[in-house]
């Protein structure tokens, strides 16, 4: 649920205070995203009110009220069979705009946006669905498809969307071009993948960015995986083979085959740009580094579920690879204008095969890792870890 929390004076609010106000939202029957009210955050939606106290500048649940219920079903303005309308989604909250992709979409269509979608010539070309709610109602906005839309390219795979910025990861886009806004027409590197960028205006949209990694090479996928904040993207290319190591190292010698990379991009006045071109630490051979990653303006976390160190826990040892697929997590951080490792995580139970870092969350300094093939038979919230009797249970970490 959203909230904003701003820096203020550590004081106890008054919890009595903050009752009478969340009781006379109640009463009127009052719909917001935000109110303040005797120092305590309120965070309100149509049907459900949630009460949030601070103390410390830490915020809490203390009250909950009402309950989740459907307000809407919503589909394809042409659906159609294996279209996979929702093989991945992005909400703005505050522009109430949804995002869907549709990487099975079949339309030749390749003038960006709103054109015709009758038209099922570019077989998993991919799509993309702007929608819009005004009150309790979603209408579509746009229909999105890349500018050099191409058969097979899925197109809407990974989305990321910030205010009026939507990012969309097309990893099986072929064109050879580097950098941004190069030559979309070249179709010779078949999987090298590319990102474009779209942007609101009103309720108009407009693609901005078309962009490809600097070292684009068949097969690479970049843009299998995409995350956006204020005024910084970055984008995975979890199948690229250069066994470099951290950051901006050589990106030429493609010697350590699906060892992954992430590529960091910059806003300026008029462009975006590559700051950073990352790789693990330990950079091996099929480590998957970018399975999944998240940025949030300072701070950079990369998954790896098929890194092999037998490591447990906070900047263990990486270079131990007696445990496959055990999977971990790298966490960067931006200061002084470069980015910079500062944290190796594993589980705190790894295990060969867990696949640690398969998914992620990166809100302000809380990440939460995912890891499907844990084999742990603990129910709830800090069982017991040691137990592996339930093969691929999953189970998910929370560090702050």
């Amino acid at each position: 649920m959203p909230f904003r929390n701003r820096t203020r004076k550590k004081t106890t609010p008054s919890l009595s205070g903050a009752l009478a106000c969340l009781a006379v939202l109640l009463s009127t029957g009052q719909a917001c995203l935000y109110s303040e009210c005797s120092r305590t955050d309120v965070v309100c939606h149509t049907g459900a009110f949630v009460l949030y106290t601070e103390r410390d500048c830490n915020l809490t649940q203390s009250l909950a009220v009402g309950a989740f219920q459907q307000i809407s079903y919503v589909k394809a303005s042409n659906t159609e069979p294996n279209d996979f309308f929702g093989g991945d989604i992005a909400f703005d909250c505050s522009t109430q705009t949804l995002a869907v992709g549709t990487i099975g979409e079949s339309s030749s269509a390749s003038n960006g946006v709103n054109g015709n979608q009758s038209d099922n010539s570019a077989s998993n070309a991919g799509a993309v669905y702007v929608f819009r709610r005004s009150g309790t109602n979603w209408s579509q906005e746009a229909y999105l498809k890349a500018s050099n839309a191409g058969a097979n390219d899925n197109f809407g795979r990974t989305l990321a969307l910030y205010g009026n910025i939507l990012g969309v990861g097309a990893p099986a886009e072929a064109s050879n071009a580097t950098g941004v806004n190069g030559n979309q027409s070249d179709n010779s590197v078949v999987g090298a993948g590319a990102v474009y960028l779209f942007r609101n205006s009103g309720t108009n949209w407009s693609q901005d960015f078309y962009i490809k990694a600097s070292n684009p090479d068949a097969g690479d996928n970049f843009g299998d995986g995409l995350s956006l904040s204020e005024g910084v993207m970055a984008v995975a290319a979890s199948q690229e083979s250069s066994n470099a190591i951290g950051i901006n190292g050589n990106q030429a010698d493609n010697s350590a085959s699906i060892s992954g990379a992430v590529y960091v991009f910059r806003r300026g006045v008029s462009t975006w740009t590559q700051e950073a071109y990352v790789k693990a630490s330990n950079t091996a051979f099929t480590d998957v580094f970018g399975s999944a990653v998240k940025i949030s303006r300072h701070i950079l976390a990369v998954g790896a579920i098929n890194d092999d160190s037998n490591a447990r826990g906070i900047n263990g040892n990486d270079a131990d690879n007696s445990s496959a697929d055990s999977g971990a997590a790298f966490v960067y951080l931006y200061e002084n204008g470069a980015w910079k490792q500062t944290t190796y995580l594993k589980s705190s139970n790894s295990d060969a095969g867990d696949g640690w870092g398969v998914r992620m969350g990166l809100s302000g300094d809380v990440l939460v890792i995912s890891s499907t093939g844990e084999d742990g038979a603990a129910t709830g919230v800090n069982g017991d870890e040691t137990s592996n009797a339930a093969t691929n249970a999953g189970a998910v970490y929370v560090f702050k």
